[in-house]
């Protein structure tokens, strides 16, 4: 058997480096994928940095897109039924739920699973099968792992352009916000995860959606893909009581938005966004993913606006699901692709460090195949 690249986290704080690993024959119900594309998140760089317990060394990457080394026996077709053969393209859900727990079964809420599995975050690769991350030439999925074949005529860059940011705002903006036909909608955060419930609520009918966020270079790409209506630059405006006013009067009547959904992953954000919910609208946070600690609100506006406040945590393989099988309609009225920037698996680290700088806004690491 051939070895297999992987870049590798072993202490916090520190660069990733690229480690050689064996080939691993899938086990039945298993399969091997060779990686094309591996998509960089901001949830990366808080693992880089420690800001999430997960056991180390990790071959980190929980977002990417591939094709079929091996299927493991009893391995014949997709999560969808279609058909799975060695070559195909594919992606995958980054977790498995263990199916037992209340959240799974009674809740109806595998994304609150305290024991689910997740690629490239809680899988040490110093235990067999070792590569459990996306951030490397081959990933071995385990037996339960949503995989789902590419729709036909979508391309793996379009597919990982959202990255983990798509099901999330599928769960987020879809299942919990539910924005209405006709609804105002403003998106706090231009990063991925933002403008994919951009995306997302436009697709559901919204008429308006105001995009808060920055830098500048991030609004550019929105503006160019098509991704809101309105777009404040926060590095612009400020001021934040000039910033809400701005933002109010491009709602009806100045009254507020429909939805607010928070996608910054700054806490200070929420007490702006609840200020631009109108009466009786709803306000969904998404961003706060890291624990960056509290913030001062006041829980007066909320009952005096009577607002429903709610929360979404990560995603269930329902909602992978959903995301891969939306990306024709996604990519048929957004460039997916303007928002990918390619490096290649041993320049991990300048990928990370032009993440965190803003240079850019969706890194993907390639190798193999590059189409």
């Amino acid at each position: 058997m051939s070895e297999r690249n992987a870049a590798v986290l072993r202490e916090f704080g520190t660069d990733l480096e690229i480690t050689s690993f064996p080939e691993v024959e899938p086990k039945a119900g298993a399969v091997v994928v060779d990686v094309t594309h591996a998509g960089i998140c901001g949830t990366d760089m808080h693992l880089q940095r420690g800001k999430l317990p997960i056991p180390l060394p990790v071959v980190l990457g929980h977002e990417a897109v591939g094709r079929v080394r091996w299927l493991g026996e009893g391995v014949r077709t997709d999560a969808t039924g279609a058909p799975l053969h060695e070559g195909d393209l594919v992606s995958w859900a980054s977790n498995i739920p263990c199916g037992t727990c209340s959240y799974c079964t009674d809740e109806d809420e595998p994304s609150l699973c305290e024991t689910r599995k997740v690629y490239g975050i809680n899988q040490s690769c110093a235990q067999w099968p070792h590569l459990s991350g996306g951030w490397s030439e081959q990933i071995y999925l385990q037996p339960g792992s949503t995989i789902v074949k590419l729709p036909e005529g979508v391309t793996p860059e379009q597919v990982i352009a959202l990255g983990c940011a798509g099901p999330t705002a599928v769960h987020a903006v879809l299942d919990i916000g539910k924005p209405q036909e006709g609804d105002v909608v403003v998106v706090q955060g231009s990063g991925p995860v933002g403008l994919a419930a951009a995306m997302y609520a436009t697709m559901a009918g919204a008429a308006k959606v105001i995009v808060v966020g920055g830098p500048a270079n991030r609004l550019e790409t929105a503006r160019r893909l098509g991704v809101g209506d309105v777009h404040v630059d926060i590095f612009t405006s400020t001021d934040v009581a000039s910033r809400v006013a701005e933002v109010l009067a491009e709602t009806p009547d100045g009254r507020g938005a429909d939805v607010v959904i928070e996608a910054t992953g700054v806490p200070s954000a929420v007490a702006e966004g609840i200020d631009l919910t109108r009466k009786g609208g709803k306000y969904l946070v998404v961003g706060q993913y890291t624990d960056h600690g509290p913030t001062p609100l006041n829980p007066h506006l909320i009952t005096r606006k009577q607002l429903q406040v709610l929360g979404s945590w990560a995603f269930s393989p329902a909602n992978h699901l959903h995301h891969v099988r939306s990306v024709p309609r996604l990519a048929a009225r957004f460039d997916l692709s303007q928002l990918v920037t390619r490096y290649d698996l041993s320049a991990v680290n300048q990928a990370l460090a032009d993440m965190r700088s803003g240079a850019t806004l969706k890194p993907v690491l390639v190798s193999g195949e590059v189409s």
